[in-house]
């Protein structure tokens, strides 16, 4: 580790994340070892990830996992969360003018220029095809700066579930505080897949791209399993000194889809985007079954509840408001109580009344019967 935890000066360093009271997606993936369904055979040899997930992208379910919500550095793959937020709100043909700030970025970089013009498709190339930084910084303007682009992909990582996701730069370069997991990072890909925008770039082997000084250069993707692995659907990788080899990618055999993650890697003896492909191909080789879950968005908090005196047909269920702590008023509960015990004296008076009524025509009945008599 470098420099790279160590607050800038006057600056305190962030909280750590909360660690939720249950893992996300099942308790199996909580475990920090190799987690595998039961009479399942052993992984390939020569996986170096401290952190690694295969996953059915349509049933969600995690077919098999090493510390899957072991909290990593993401490199560049934070850039696919920095994309389906773009893929959500912005146009792909909105124009969007590079700034200074822009090409100024740390690189990698596609190479911007100060005042030049571009789509947002045409961004999007950069960001996934050559994983560009000035792309990402300039697609972080366009969401409203990067301080509000970085707090709608943390919304959109709570929002989809991935709890150990902290994006700290838009483009995934070290800074205090960064953290994702292979779990999270295969739940934001799936999640990105639902996007037009996104499936059809991250899967291009090229595309063109407006050059700094005219003309059109050539993007070359540089995800090797898009030419080297049989129905490959595309992929992200990632570098940086701290957070090491990073990759996601997904492929499809069979109609079926599974997406990989591995996070903390190295590329010897065997290149990062190798072992995604022997991850791959050992999931393709496995049944149904799964130690887990990709899930279809955050856990929902369940509401307090009170018990309330019981009926001698059911028990009245008084809900608190999470707001104030007091009782939720019900229909019966704490209003349709008050307004039967009026009902019910109302219908008592009108009795009596009736009753009384009855007794003064009975009276006066025999005292005319009385008179009627002495005058006779």
């Amino acid at each position: 580790m470098d420099t790279s935890e160590q607050p800038a000066p006057g600056q305190k360093a962030p909280a750590a994340l909360e660690v939720p009271e249950k893992p996300i997606g099942g308790d199996r993936l909580g475990e920090c070892g190799l987690i595998l369904p039961p009479n399942s055979g052993q992984p390939p040899s020569g996986i170096t990830a401290a952190s690694w997930l295969l996953a059915d992208m349509d049933s969600g379910a995690v077919i098999a996992a090493y510390d899957p919500h072991g909290r990593q550095r993401p490199a560049s793959v934070i850039k696919v969360l920095l994309a389906m937020v773009v893929a959500k709100e912005l146009r792909g043909d909105l124009v969007v003018t590079a700034s200074a700030e822009d090409t100024q970025q740390e690189c990698t970089c596609v190479g911007l220029k100060d005042g030049g013009q571009y789509t947002v498709r045409q961004l999007l190339h950069g960001l996934l095809l050559t994983s560009g930084n000035d792309v990402a910084h300039t697609l972080a303007r366009q969401l409203g700066g990067v301080p509000n682009a970085l707090r709608k992909m943390n919304a959109m990582a709570k929002e989809l579930g991935a709890l150990d996701t902290r994006a700290v730069t838009p483009s995934g370069l070290d800074a205090p505080g960064t953290s994702t997991s292979a779990y999270d990072v295969g739940l934001i890909f799936r999640g990105a897949m639902k996007y037009e925008e996104f499936s059809s770039a991250i899967k291009l082997q090229q595309s063109q791209f407006p050059g700094r000084n005219g003309g059109t250069i050539m993007l070359q993707n540089d995800n090797r399993l898009l030419t080297n692995y049989e129905g490959a659907l595309g992929g992200k990788t990632g570098f940086t000194d701290d957070s090491q080899h990073t990759y996601v990618g997904a492929a499809e055999r069979n109609g079926r889809r599974l997406v990989v993650v591995l996070l903390r890697g190295q590329q010897t003896p065997t290149r990062i985007d190798a072992q995604a492909s022997k991850l791959l191909d050992y999931g393709f080789a496995m049944g149904p079954g799964g130690v887990g879950k990709l899930v279809d968005g955050a856990p929902q908090p369940k509401p307090n509840v009170v018990p309330t005196q019981d009926s001698a047909d059911a028990q009245d269920v008084a809900v608190t408001d999470p707001r104030t702590g007091r009782p939720t008023p019900t229909a019966f509960g704490t209003v349709g109580l008050p307004i039967t015990a009026v009902a019910v004296l109302g219908l008592l008076a009108g009795l009596v009344l009736f009753i009384r009524s009855k007794r003064a025509k009975a009276a006066r009945a025999r005292r005319q019967a009385a008179q009627a008599a002495q005058s006779v």
